[in-house]
């Protein structure tokens, strides 16, 4: 433990698995406190009960008000107040636009999008309590570079970075810093969508090989750091930026 987040109290959606328990991990590892929320309230609970002490779940629908509202006000009474949000809920369905359904669209719109404005929404009064901290909202290299077959995923995570870097401006008075960490190819089950979509492992691998300089896709591992960098005070002087963690696959 290095304690580059002692003592801070953070949020982090989409926290029961993948990158968001990655981060987690981390963020506990370097010194803080946490609440895992996730809409898998049991797979947030036993992830929380693995972590240890220092971290507690709690179920939440980002793409509700209420949910996102109850969340916010148990975590924080929970937490003593709040330093750090990481918005890591996201939710991944392919399909090429015109077989793709208008409730599917409106669904990954709800969670990547919506869920976005949501949890900064509620957690915005708590940071400026706390006299400013950190947000980051996770986008992907998709919202960056579009690809056929993942245009509503592309299209939601388009629209967390400007929704990021324009609420940056907004809360810089307020010493809440705001960014977005932009992640390529991860190792977990999100890509599973995508990877059917493109024909299976072995397209996936030869499309990585075409597109990744570094010629591999990344481990939870490999992402979680950035979001720890920046909600330290390392990064105190940093907002309204956009971090590719990506291999190298946008640039």
């Amino acid at each position: 433990m290095t304690d580059r987040l002692k003592a801070k109290r953070a949020i982090i959606t989409g926290g029961a698995s993948g990158i968001g328990k990655e981060t987690a991990r981390q963020f506990l590892k370097e010194g803080a406190r946490v609440i895992i929320a996730d809409i898998n309230g049991a797979a947030a609970a036993n992830t929380a009960t693995e972590l240890g002490t220092s971290c507690r779940a709690i179920a939440c629908d980002v793409s509700s008000e209420s949910s996102v509202q109850a969340m916010t006000a148990a975590a924080c009474d929970w937490l003593g107040g709040l330093d750090a949000l990481v918005n890591n809920a996201g939710v991944q369905i392919a399909g090429m636009v015109t077989e793709f359904a208008g409730s599917d669209w409106d669904k990954v719109m709800a969670v990547n999008a919506r869920g976005c404005f949501l949890t900064t929404k509620y957690a915005i009064p708590h940071l400026r309590k706390a006299g400013g901290g950190s947000i980051t909202l996770t986008s992907s290299v998709a919202g960056q570079r579009g690809g056929p077959g993942v245009t509503a995923y592309c299209a939601s995570k388009g629209a967390v970075i400007a929704y990021s870097t324009a609420l940056a401006l907004e809360l810089a008075k307020d010493q809440i810093r705001v960014n977005a960490v932009c992640p390529g190819w991860v190792d977990t089950p999100f890509n599973e969508p995508v990877i059917a979509a493109l024909g299976g492992r072995e397209a996936q691998r030869q499309l990585i090989a075409a597109t990744v300089p570094l010629g591999r896709q990344g481990a939870p591992a490999d992402i979680a750091p950035m979001y720890v960098f920046l909600a330290s005070d390392e990064a105190r002087f940093i907002t309204a930026k956009i971090y590719g963690v990506d291999g190298g696959a946008y640039t």
